[in-house]
């Protein structure tokens, strides 16, 4: 079975950090490119960041403009998961943090994201709130 799964969403202050997971089951999850959404309370979906299967784990990749400096997204293949490294939390950040995988070799990070609405497998998310 093809399965996202997400952890490590929790409560934390504003200035704090957070680090996201998500595994993948059922598929190699670095023969594709992995994208990090979020969706607030009563806002669209965005995308957040994203690894493409040519990325090193170093912490290349695609990052929103809102969290670029912040946020770091990395890869371990041998534990098959994609972390989301998150620094200097905002309050701005509350949301339900998804990642996804269009399941296609030739996909690009910015398909995954100008394309989300066609990515084949979606983790359940994970509740992050950034509040004092």
């Amino acid at each position: 079975q093809v399965q996202l799964v997400e952890s490590g969403g929790d409560l934390v202050q504003p200035g704090g950090s957070l680090r996201l997971s998500c595994t993948a089951s059922g598929f190699t999850l670095d023969h594709y490119a992995i994208g990090w959404f979020r969706q607030a309370p009563g806002k669209d979906r965005e995308g957040v960041s994203c690894i493409s299967s040519s990325d090193s784990s170093d912490g290349s990749g695609y990052y929103a403009d809102s969290v670029k400096g912040r946020f770091t997204i990395s890869r371990d293949n041998a534990k098959n998961t994609v972390f989301l490294q998150m620094n200097s939390l905002e309050p701005e950040d509350t949301a339900v943090y998804y990642c996804a995988s269009p399941l296609n070799p030739s996909w690009s990070c910015p398909e995954v994201d100008e394309r989300s609405m066609y990515l084949e497998v979606w983790g359940q998310g994970t509740l992050v709130t950034v509040s004092s």
